[in-house]
Formats: C-alpha cells, structure tokens, sequence
C-alpha cells in the first residue's frame, strides 16, 4: 500500500521546538519532490515548506523562516521537519505531500501540532 505516516506531534509550550517526521511505504521517496502543508484551525490549507528530490533546494513559507529546517533522508525513506520557538500561531495539523515529476501527488493523514501554554 503506498502511504505516507506522519508522526512527532504533539502539546509544546511556546519557544518549544518539535521534529516532524513523515514516513514514506509502498514507493521510493526519492521519486518526489516533498512538502508540508499546515492546516490551522478553522483555516485552509497553507504551504510551510519544501525540499527538492535530492535536497538540492529547500523553501520555506515566510512566516516561519529562521525556524524551520526541512530535510529527507532517501536512505530511510523519510522527511523530517524540525520546528522551534514554536507560537500559538503554529498550532494546527501538518501534513506532508509528496508529487512526482509526473506530478502525481500523495498525501499524509496528518499529525496534530499543539502550541500553548
């Protein structure tokens, strides 16, 4: 079955930091051009950041950068998130999504993120 597992959210106060983790099965990562995507609550979706197939290039959305670093490891088959000085604002579910050069897409299930004191 091809799927991406998303894990490492969680309750963190603010300034916490967390460290996402996206798991891909049923298809080589390294395939894809890989994304998170957040949704806030009661908002839309909102792209956060992104990291070419090979790590070449990351992005990031403008009201997180300094705070976030995106990476991959295709060994592992996984994409990982690391987030600090974490802010209310940050709270929502986080998704990753992967897209093929066919631009093909995969979505995860999403973890929850938690900020608040």
């Amino acid at each position: 079955e091809v799927q991406l597992v998303e894990s490492g959210g969680g309750l963190v106060q603010p300034g916490g930091s967390l460290r996402l983790s996206c798991a891909a099965s049923g298809f080589t990562l390294d395939d894809y051009a890989m994304s998170w995507v957040r949704q806030a609550p009661g908002k839309g979706l909102e792209w956060v950041s992104a990291i070419t197939w090979n790590a070449g290039s990351t992005y990031y959305t403008e009201s997180m950068k300094g705070r976030l670093t995106i990476s991959r490891d295709n060994a592992k088959n996984t994409l990982y998130l690391q987030m600090n000085s974490l802010k209310p604002e940050d709270t929502g579910v986080y998704y990753c999504h992967a897209v093929s050069m066919s631009y093909s897409d995969i979505w995860g299930q999403g973890t929850q993120v938690t900020v608040s004191s």
